[in-house]
């Protein structure tokens, strides 16, 4: 499932932040997001992953195919690990979640409460989320925040098996994944400054 982005401009609070966005995203690859904080990586994001709608440009591929990893964890604090994963599975009609637990290092933490975890194993079950949807499009938005060396190596593996399984990652981060993909620098989409006249339009 390829997606694909064309003279895309994405606002946040109303205001462009970046323009003439063009992005292609492949099965098996792995496209970086690159830029200083508040340039536009996670309203990009969030736009290609439909939570938003774009100010123009086209957006065409996945759709319904696309897992969003963001900011926050999703996870729910009064249940188990285990919990949250069959949660996540039945939504998604996964068959299990053994693979998930795995890959990020979990059995160990499985009949914990979430609410119990430390912020970096909070954040190793939100990404395990990820492997239960079934989904081929991942879209990570500094994903490898709160995670320690061995855990950023063990996030970076399971992306590696998404990517050779054909699927394909979307990621913000300024950390060096190694893994197979290209890099777009954002800054040279960076929008124009709202005219100082042009107040109301400022809201639309």
């Amino acid at each position: 499932m390829m997606l694909c982005a064309s003279d895309l401009t994405v606002a946040r609070g109303g205001i462009p932040v970046l323009e003439g966005v063009n992005l292609t995203l492949r099965p098996g690859r792995a496209l970086v997001l690159r830029g200083p904080n508040g340039i536009g990586k996670t309203t990009l994001l969030r736009t290609l992953a439909g939570l938003q709608p774009p100010l123009a440009g086209r957006i065409e591929g996945a759709e319904d195919g696309i897992a969003y990893a963001g900011h926050a964890d999703g996870i729910k604090p009064t249940l188990t690990v285990t919990e949250n994963l069959n949660f996540w599975a039945s939504v998604f009609g996964a068959p299990g979640i053994a693979l998930a637990l795995d890959a990020l290092a979990l059995h160990d933490l499985a009949d914990r409460a979430a609410g119990q975890l430390s912020a970096g194993q909070k954040r190793r079950l939100g990404l395990a989320r990820l492997l239960v949807t079934g989904r081929p499009v991942w879209m990570l938005d500094e994903p490898t925040v709160s995670l320690d060396r061995t855990a950023v190596a063990m996030f970076a593996d399971a992306v590696r098996a998404h990517l050779g399984q054909g699927g394909s990652a979307l990621i913000a981060t300024h950390i060096d994944l190694g893994l197979d993909g290209d890099v777009l620098e954002l800054g040279p989409f960076k929008a124009r400054p709202v005219p100082v006249g042009d107040f109301d339009g400022g809201f639309l």
